[in-house]
């Protein structure tokens, strides 16, 4: 059992659904990018993804390419990043926390090396949009073996035919894309996403977790009705993109987290 599986469980006792937040390390700067890291399970959030910045972040769209740029050109790199966790890990031992990004900084850095050090600092699984199934012996299959769960994306166009596939190698939970396109394009639609979430749900008992396109607490309660729980991610980047303080981030992102715990 990973701190993923040990939160699902968790949530499901009380019968609650999970909301997950999204932050890139390093934006604005090191300092306020721990300091909204620290303070997101006291507004609510039950797992954290952070972001590993890139150069070329395709799957992204522009408020997060943004946030990458800020971050990398104010010095983050992955071995920072990786302190961050350290940092968070020293006040809070309980709370998930999921690398998402791409598959350069950790190949740059060696597979052995960076699972090796991940696990040490305290991360729990991992989301590389860029590796697909077919390359699960390049880090998936390590990644489970050094006891991080991997998580995948299936998205709009996954069909049945491809599904499965998609699915071998999951751990910790299933992240579905709501909207085709990059993150921050368009609206998630319940409607949409409820059948699509029933679908994978036939053919897999991990929790599904729906990302993209929410920005609302109103939203993040919709998505979260026809799902096992959402994740924000853009909106909350735009804020902190904006100025605004650590405080003010996380009175946003604690309205996010009673949206989809009411749902």
């Amino acid at each position: 059992m990973s701190r993923i599986d040990d939160k699902f469980a968790a949530l499901r006792a009380v019968g609650r659904k999970a909301f997950v937040s999204y932050i890139m390390a390093g934006d604005r700067d090191y300092d306020t990018s721990l300091a909204v890291m620290q303070g997101l399970p006291g507004a609510g959030v039950d797992i954290i993804e952070l972001g590993m910045p890139f150069t070329d972040p395709m799957a992204d769209g522009g408020t997060i390419q943004l946030a990458g740029q800020r971050a990398l050109e104010g010095g983050q790199t992955l071995v920072r990043t990786l302190d961050m966790v350290r940092s968070f890990r020293k006040t809070d031992t309980t709370t998930p926390i999921v690398f998402m990004g791409y598959y350069n900084p950790i190949y740059s850095r060696g597979v052995t090396r960076f699972l090796a050090d991940a696990k040490e600092a305290g991360v729990d699984g991992l989301i590389v949009v860029d590796l697909p199934p077919e390359e699960d012996t390049e880090l998936c299959l390590p990644a489970q073996a050094a006891g991080l769960n991997f998580i995948r994306l299936a998205t709009p166009t996954t069909d049945d035919k491809r599904l499965p596939k998609v699915l071998s190698n999951t751990s910790g939970f299933v992240y579905y894309v709501s909207i085709t396109g990059i993150t921050g394009a368009a609206a998630a639609q319940a409607g949409d996403v409820g059948p699509e979430v029933a679908r994978i749900k036939a053919q897999t008992d991990l929790p599904i977790i729906v990302g993209f396109g929410i920005t609302t607490p109103e939203a993040a309660r919709d998505i979260a009705r026809v799902a096992d729980g959402c994740v924000v991610g853009s909106a909350i980047v735009a804020k902190i993109a904006q100025g605004a303080s650590v405080d003010e981030v996380l009175a946003f992102v604690a309205g996010l987290a009673e949206g989809a715990h009411s749902a």
